[in-house]
């Protein structure tokens, strides 16, 4: 109660998000009902999204990787390291209101998402080290989310002391529920794996859409002020930066070029929905408004960053592999008949 006294209390929370730069408090438009509702839809979300994360992991796997921890070790550091440090740096220059940048911080400091596992795929590599990757960032983001936004909302005064750690923390335990059942399926019943994760990501777009359909409806006006010109940048340079130093902060340690490909896209993604339940659940209407849907924006660049490195890297294997062939003159007429002798 006290969290969300002091964040309400504060007038210029909403000061310098908007297109116009005009100081402002949110103010909801709709009743109470669909509030609850978009909060309840979000919550079913992160449910289905994390027990089709839990299905992907083998304890086998993760045993292998936690006696060998050198490119998980890298890739938590550049996790948690590099994308909050990027966050706080662009809420800094762009001047972002404190409630904008604390939202933004959120995104930041959330762990890798199961989306990173797709990316590594595409770009061929090591697949079992980006699900361990992304089961040890998951886990160890009940402990680095909270003490990351507390050392950097030290620079935001009116969210100092305000930001809500403890229902984050329990937000974060709660996620870890559904991924324990998930992790139980695949261990106990990994026939039903493959199947819970197929369906889930269909009902997971499903509610989605139904989310965003009712987030619009609820948010009207204010929706722009998540595509403001500054946020527009933040998510289009957020992930690209993730991606880029990701590569380079393992390729310091030498790790293989699959391991470094695995270490850049499990640092440029973030669990986005996890992200968007934290905002939506912890924080107050009130107070972070339309805000929660700043990770949408955010997975929209962050998905379309990685499809053109996906792109470029394909581009690149399918020249290489025509470099490494060898030359062969084309067959004359005279060669065809002294093959035929």
């Amino acid at each position: 109660m006290n969290n969300t006294a002091n964040l309400t209390s504060h007038q210029d929370l909403w000061r310098n998000v908007t297109v116009g730069n005009t100081t402002w408090v949110y103010r909801p438009a709709v009743n109470s009902a669909l509030n609850d509702a978009i909060s309840a839809v979000v919550i079913i979300i992160i449910i289905i999204n994390m027990v089709s994360l839990g299905c992907t992991m083998e304890v086998s796997k993760i045993k292998y990787h936690i006696m060998k921890p050198k490119g998980v070790a890298i890739a938590v550091v550049s996790q948690y390291v590099i994308m909050p440090l990027t966050a706080f740096c662009l809420a800094k220059g762009f001047q972002l209101s404190d409630i904008t940048a604390v939202s933004v911080l959120v995104c930041g400091c959330c762990p890798g998402g199961q989306f990173s596992n797709t990316l590594t795929l595409a770009l061929k590599g090591d697949i079992n080290l980006s699900i361990v990757m992304t089961s040890c960032s998951m886990l160890l983001a009940m402990g680095m989310m909270p003490l990351l936004l507390y050392i950097y909302c030290k620079s935001f005064p009116s969210v100092r002391n305000a930001v809500p750690y403890v229902q984050i923390i329990l937000s974060l335990v709660l996620t870890l529920v559904p991924c324990g059942i998930g992790i139980l399926i695949n261990t106990y019943r990994p026939q039903y794996s493959k199947r819970v994760t197929k369906v889930g990501m269909i009902i997971l777009l499903i509610f989605t859409v139904v989310t965003l359909t009712l987030a619009i409806i609820a948010n009207g006006r204010y929706i722009l002020t998540v595509l403001s010109p500054s946020l527009l940048a933040i998510a289009g340079l957020m992930p690209l930066i993730g991606y880029c130093f990701g590569y380079v902060f393992s390729a310091i340690f030498r790790l293989s070029q699959r391991e470094r490909r695995t270490v850049s896209m499990e640092t440029g993604c973030q669990n986005i929905v996890l992200c968007a339940t934290i905002l939506k659940v912890a924080f107050p209407i009130e107070v972070v408004g339309p805000l929660y849907l700043f990770p949408v924006v955010y997975f929209v660049f962050q998905f379309f960053e990685a499809a053109m490195i996906i792109m470029l890297f394909w581009c690149y294997q399918r020249f290489k592999k025509k470099e490494k062939e060898p030359y062969q003159p084309a067959a004359t007429g005279e060669d065809l008949k002294e093959s035929d002798v």
